[in-house]
């Protein structure tokens, strides 16, 4: 089938889900979108956004289903209301659910809808708002390899999707990369504070800890939002606190250790505590500083 053609739908249209309907919609695909609600959604609509009632309509509607919602008892409910996705899917239909949720409610899910005659994959991403605009996701993908060479031209629209392996292994992956996520924000908050405390400028600072071997991409794009953290978030502590807190579940089924992770959750349940939920996890810095009684 010419991935041209697909008609997309979403259900979940903030930030990330709202960004990506975008990019299809540029694209010149044929978009379905619902969510709790359509206002501030107008500029999608302006753009050629086909608005849905209920999740079900948009899987009636489309051919893919994108999904992008914030946790597990979402996941659930959108699924398996009465008027959920699974009730408008059918054979040939593919569910792309591209949340961080937990892989154990993702595969109970894909095996509902395995029953409906559709596919559903897990395709977890790694970048924020920037990445889905430029095109430049990472996307990491669980579940039927036919259903994945079905979409994977339609998700290189957003990014570079990878096969991973069965339903819930993309997700495992993306927690995994998280973890390093929130250690690697935490250890330069650290680091950073330490310079700060002995007299360093802390632009100077940042410019050479950035440009050094611990500078990862990730690092580097947050200098900004160190500086000055007031802004519109990429990834809230909230969010990055969920994601921590499913990676040391699946680690306790898993039997593995995650000694950086549990540290990383510590910080981040303070940071939540100070009210820092809905700030970026650049914010961890005045965290630190907070917690220390420094300025």
């Amino acid at each position: 089938m010419n991935a041209g053609r697909e008609k997309i739908g979403f259900v979940g249209l903030g930030h990330m889900g709202g960004n990506m309907a975008s990019r299809y919609l540029s694209a010149g695909y044929s978009v379905y979108g619902e969510a709790r609600s359509s206002e501030g959604l107008e500029d999608l609509l302006d753009e050629g956004l086909s608005w849905c009632d209920t999740p079900r309509e948009v899987a009636q509607s489309a051919d893919i289903v994108i999904t992008s919602i914030p946790n597990d008892d979402v996941l659930r409910e959108i699924a398996s209301r009465d008027d959920g996705i699974q009730a408008g899917l059918e054979d040939g239909k593919v569910w792309v659910d591209m949340s961080t949720v937990s892989p154990r409610a993702s595969r109970e899910v894909a095996e509902q809808v395995r029953a409906t005659g559709a596919q559903m994959l897990d395709a977890p991403v790694s970048g924020s708002v920037p990445q889905v605009q430029s095109g430049t996701l990472t996307i990491m993908v669980g579940g039927d390899k036919q259903a994945y060479d079905r979409v994977e031209a339609v998700l290189e629209v957003l990014g570079s999707p990878t096969h991973i392996g069965d339903n819930g292994q993309g997700l495992v992956l993306k927690l995994a990369i998280n973890i390093s996520l929130a250690v690697q924000m935490l250890a330069l908050s650290e680091g950073l504070l330490l310079a700060e405390r002995d007299g360093v400028d802390t632009k100077l600072a940042l410019e050479v800890m950035t440009e050094s071997p611990i500078g990862s991409p990730m690092l580097k794009a947050r200098v900004p939002l160190i500086l000055d953290s007031s802004g519109e978030a990429w990834f809230d502590v909230d969010l990055m606190r969920k994601d921590i807190r499913l990676a040391l579940q699946a680690a306790e089924e898993l039997h593995v250790a995650l000694p950086s992770a549990h540290a990383a959750d510590e910080v981040l349940t303070r940071a939540d505590e100070l009210g820092y939920g809905h700030r970026d996890i650049a914010a961890l810095r005045e965290v630190l500083r907070s917690s220390d009684g420094s300025n």
